[in-house]
Parts: structure tokens; sequence; C-alpha cells
């Protein structure tokens, strides 16, 4: 069973900083990616930010600049490192997993970030 766990969420002031942890378990198969999602109330699910098994990363144009996602194949973590924070910002981050098999993709059950003054 794959399990994803996030964490790190919070509140924070706008351009402050806030660091995200995913961890998951139970993976038995080949990684293709692994990134961060997240959905603010009334949007849909946006990627965020993503890195392959070969360490290219990849981010929406919302967060360059200001995100830096890392993972750690060994382990099977994935981080995000978010500064300047915006209220926009606001949202549940999902923390995502997508091997190389069809249909192989696993979600996390999400993290609320609130960036607030």
């Amino acid at each position: 069973q794959v399990q994803l766990v996030e964490s790190g969420g919070g509140f924070v002031q706008p351009g402050g900083s806030l660091r995200l942890s995913c961890e998951a378990s139970g993976v038995t198969f080949p990684i293709n990616t692994m990134g961060w999602y997240r959905q603010a109330p009334g949007k849909h699910r946006e990627l965020v930010a993503l890195v392959t098994s070969g360490g290219t990363t990849s981010y929406s144009d919302a967060v360059k600049g200001r995100f830096t996602v890392s993972k750690d194949s060994a382990k099977n973590t994935v981080s995000l490192q978010m500064n300047s924070l915006r209220l926009e910002d606001t949202a549940v981050y999902y923390c995502n997993v997508d091997g190389f098999i069809y249909g192989m993709d696993y979600w996390g059950e999400g993290t609320q970030v609130t960036v607030s003054s």
C-alpha cells in the first residue's frame, strides 16, 4: 500500500516562508516524478512544482523564483521550500508521486497553507 504524508503547512504572514515535506511509504516501483500541487477554494488543482527521477525541476509561472522543490530518492521524500509567500498562495497543498507504469499515480491527503496578516 502506497501512502503519502505531507507536513509543514500552517499559517504564515505575507513575505514569510514555509517548508513542506512529503514522505512516501510502500513505494515498490520506479518513480517518474515527485511533486506538489495545490488547490485554492473554488479553483482546480494546479501543478506547483515537480522534480523528475533525473533531477529536472519544473515550476508554475506563479511560483518561479520563490519556491524550490527537492527530493531525496533514497528516502522517497520530496520537499517544497516556499519563500516570499503571497496571499494568493493560500491553498491546500498536495504531494504527488507518479510511476512509469500507466495509472500509477498517488496523492497525499493535503496540508493547508494559509498566508494572512
